[in-house]
Formats: C-alpha cells, structure tokens, sequence
C-alpha cells in the first residue's frame, strides 16, 4: 500500500530536521566570527528554515514577512558582526544542497517522487528568504545607527593594522584615545550563551573598539593619563564572569598596554600569543600577561625552533612512564622528592628514571642547561600538539 502524501512529507520533515547537526559541522567556520557565538542561533535559524518550508510544501502558501521575521533578524546580526552580505546568503544555498541531496540518497520511490515535485518549492522558499534578508540588509545600510558600527569597525581595523588616518583621528562623534589596553579574547569550546554574555560585558566599556575574528575577539580598551595598563586590567577582570577556580576556563584573554596608537599593531601581536598560550595549556588564569608567561612566551614566537624543541622529546614516545615522570619532575620545579611523591614511588625510582631520560634524549634532567632545554621541549610539544596559532 503506497503511503500518502501527507505521510511522506512528515517523514521527510522529521529527516531533514535530524540532518541540522551535520549540516553545522560540514560548513567551513566563519572566517570573521567564532562559533560559539553562532552555533546557538545557527542550530534555531536552520530549524526555523526547516519547518518553514515543509509548512509551505504542505499548505502551498507562501511564509509571510512575520513567519521569516526572526531568520531575517539572524541574518542581520551576522551583516552587524560584520560578515559580508554574500556569505551570510550563501549559507542559505549551501543548507538546502546540504539537506536536499541526503534526503534524496536514503528516499523511497515515494519520497524520490515527492521530492521531485517538491524542487520549485524550493526554489522559491529560498529565493523568497534571500530576497527579504537582502531587502532588510538594504535597507539598514541607511540606517545612521549601522554606518555607525561600520565606523567603528573600520577605526578598529585600521588601529590595529596601523593605519591611522585623519578621518577618524579627531571624530567629534567617535572620540578615540591616544592610548589601550590591547585585551584578545581566546574562547575554548563552543558555549554560544556564555560567550555572548561574555561579549555583551566586554561591549559595555566606555569607548571600547570591539573586532570580531574566528578565535574570538580583540577589544580595544582606552587607558586613562598616567595607567599603565594595570587599571585598565584591573577593570576588566571585574567585568569578566566568575568560573569555578578547579576548572579550566571557558576563555583566555592575552592583554598588553600600548602607549600610543603606533604601539598597537605589535602589542596586538604579543596579546595574540598571549591568548593562544592560555588556551593551549589550558592555563587556570584567565588573563595572560607576558610578565607572568615570558619562558611560554620565548618558545612560543620561536617559529623556526619550536618544531625541533619539540622532535628533542620523540625518544620517550614509546616510553610513557619515562614521559609521565620528566612531565611531573618539571611541574614540580625539578624537585625529585616531590617527583617520587607525587608519583606515589621510591626516590631512587624517580632517579633511575630521569637517568634512561639522558640516556634516549642525550640530555641530563640534573643539569640545570639540559634541564631547561627538556622543559622547553615539553612546552613546545604541547604547543604544536594543541595546534598553536597566533
């Protein structure tokens, strides 16, 4: 017995709507933006798509401008985040490709059959989405509250690369300092609500300059005459939403003073690195101030060293007990007691140990020189490993 139509659409709903997560995960990143500030609203927005277009599959009437109200108003937070109009409309192509060609790989001959008629459907759904975003997009172009944000995008953007312009340098309407606290934000995993949040806080400082990139956020933090960047720190880590002092943190912020607008660029850089090297060792302190990381942060910037620090550990690959020991033996300041207890063993074990360490990397942990060098191995390890990149 050949099911009905109306059987055949629910079923190809309830497909499509289990094929979201997939989609998500098959789109490359936004290049501007990160994730955990989309996934949420990507994961409503592409149910929302969903769902409109099977109701329209099944009624035959067009969604109205209220049904599509709130996947226009997505689409214009990503135009206000900064994402260029095309990549916020290719998405919409890509999803029903996407979702269109696995539904079409597991359908009955029912279901092929449905989805054959069903194609200008599409098509029309949407070209009608694209044509209303595009619309909505147009016309906030006009809007002085948007050119505004494009402005202080922009300012962002050029004080950041060094491009200091008279345009802007004495705008009566966007005030910007002599001086900031160059604060890049590092986000690990993907929490969309708190990372949200933790924008919103950051977006609230008095005459901060916010540029989005796919890691997380720069924010651009007037100091006041006469701080050294210590207040402005100070300020924004009260800002900054509490964590639980036994976890690793949701995010790193890598932070460094620049004194004048032609600092920025390089103090951008060290921030950079900074923020990643909380990230990679997954560092218990939020903030990462080169003061605090200036060994992390020598191996860090040695590109051309990095990789073969790193290959000077390859010996104890096989030897995890041996790699386990040389790990704890360094976090504990090279203190072999503290080694043995911590390992729960015998002196004199920890001491054999370190020994067939020199003997397969042809480095004494004794010697305080060889010993560094072990330790910056161990770090640079981790840091290729974690996939370092400033």
């Amino acid at each position: 017995m050949m099911p009905t139509r109306t059987r055949v659409v629910e079923d190809l709903h309830r497909r499509a709507a289990s094929l979201v997560d997939g989609f998500y995960r098959s789109l490359p990143p936004y290049p501007r933006i990160p994730q955990s500030l989309v996934e949420i609203d990507f994961a409503r927005g592409t149910k929302l798509n969903v769902d409109l277009f099977f109701e329209y599959l099944r009624r035959g009437t067009e969604p109205s401008e209220e049904d599509t109200g709130e996947l226009v108003e997505l689409a214009m937070d990503r135009l206000r985040d900064g994402t260029p109009l095309p990549e916020v409309l290719d998405r919409y192509r890509l999803g029903a490709v996407f979702i269109w060609e696995r539904l079409r790989e597991s359908a009955s001959s029912a279901e092929q059959e449905l989805l054959l008629d069903a194609s200008p459907v599409l098509l029309k759904y949407i070209t009608l989405v694209i044509t209303r975003i595009a619309g909505a997009a147009t016309q906030r172009s006009h809007d002085p509250r948007w050119e505004l944000l494009e402005r202080r995008r922009g300012i962002a953007d050029a004080l950041l690369t060094g491009r200091d312009s008279v345009e802007w340098a004495n705008d009566p309407v966007i005030p910007v300092a002599d001086a900031f606290l160059v604060a890049v934000f590092r986000l690990c995993g993907t929490r969309g609500g708190h990372a949200s949040a933790l924008r919103h806080r950051v977006e609230a400082i008095a005459g901060v300059f916010l540029r989005l990139d796919a890691g997380g956020w720069t924010a651009l933090i007037p100091l006041r005459p006469g701080d050294d960047g210590t207040a402005a720190s100070a300020g924004l880590t009260a800002r900054l939403p509490t964590h639980q002092p036994d976890q690793a943190p949701p995010y790193w912020v890598g932070v460094g003073a620049a004194a004048n607008r032609a600092e920025i660029p390089a103090i951008f850089a060290e921030a950079r690195v900074l923020a990643e090297l909380g990230r990679c060792l997954t560092r218990r302190e939020i903030l990462c101030r080169r003061t605090d990381l200036q060994f992390e942060y020598t191996v860090a910037v040695s590109d051309a060293a990095r990789p073969g620090l790193a290959s000077v550990l390859a010996p104890l690959d096989t030897q995890p007990m041996l790699a386990e020991t040389l790990e704890v033996f360094v976090e504990s300041g090279f203190n072999q007691l503290a080694t043995a207890r911590q390992l729960n063993v015998h002196r004199n074990t920890v001491t054999y140990r370190l020994s067939r360490i020199h003997e397969l990397t042809g480095l004494d942990p004794h010697r305080p020189a060889d010993a560094m060098t072990l330790s910056a191995a161990r770090l640079a390890r981790r840091l290729e490993s974690a996939a370092f990149a400033p």
